[in-house]
């Protein structure tokens, strides 16, 4: 039997490098470089047919230990919650108001890259707080 030695997590969007940027900038992954023979990502958009251009875009973590993030355009929208989210691990080992300020620093940091802010769950006796959040097209996450 074979085991799993990688995964990807991959986003349905409409603006794939938009999305992968904001995740980038959550976090502190990185653009991959271009593949051989082109000097940009740009250049390589340019390569493909015009309907495939903008269609796909990635980000790796740079120690290399968490999975890519791929995002590919989609022609319809969001109209469900997630099935599936990420939860950005920020208050890991904080309790109580230590907890909560980690979460709101956070929070603040994320709203001015385009996130929203959706709800506060507070802790109660089987889990601690975290905050429900959406990134830049309104998939949900949360600070954990």
């Amino acid at each position: 039997m074979a085991s799993v030695r990688q995964v990807q997590v991959t986003f349905d969007c409409a603006e794939p490098e938009r999305v992968a940027r904001f995740w980038c900038e959550v976090l502190g992954y990185v653009v991959p470089p271009p593949p051989e023979g082109f000097a940009t990502w740009d250049d390589v958009d340019r390569a493909l047919p015009p309907e495939r251009q903008g269609s796909a875009f990635a980000c790796v973590d740079p120690s290399g230990v968490g999975p890519r993030l791929f995002f590919q355009r989609v022609p319809e929208g969001k109209v469900v919650k997630n099935r599936l989210h990420l939860d950005v691990r920020v208050g890991t080992g904080l309790v109580g108001d230590e907890r909560l300020a980690a979460l709101e620093a956070e929070c603040a940091r994320l709203v001015a890259l385009g996130a929203v802010r959706v709800r506060l769950l507070r802790a109660d006796e089987f889990n601690e707080s975290c905050l429900v959040m959406q990134d830049v097209e309104g998939n949900e996450f949360c600070l954990d």
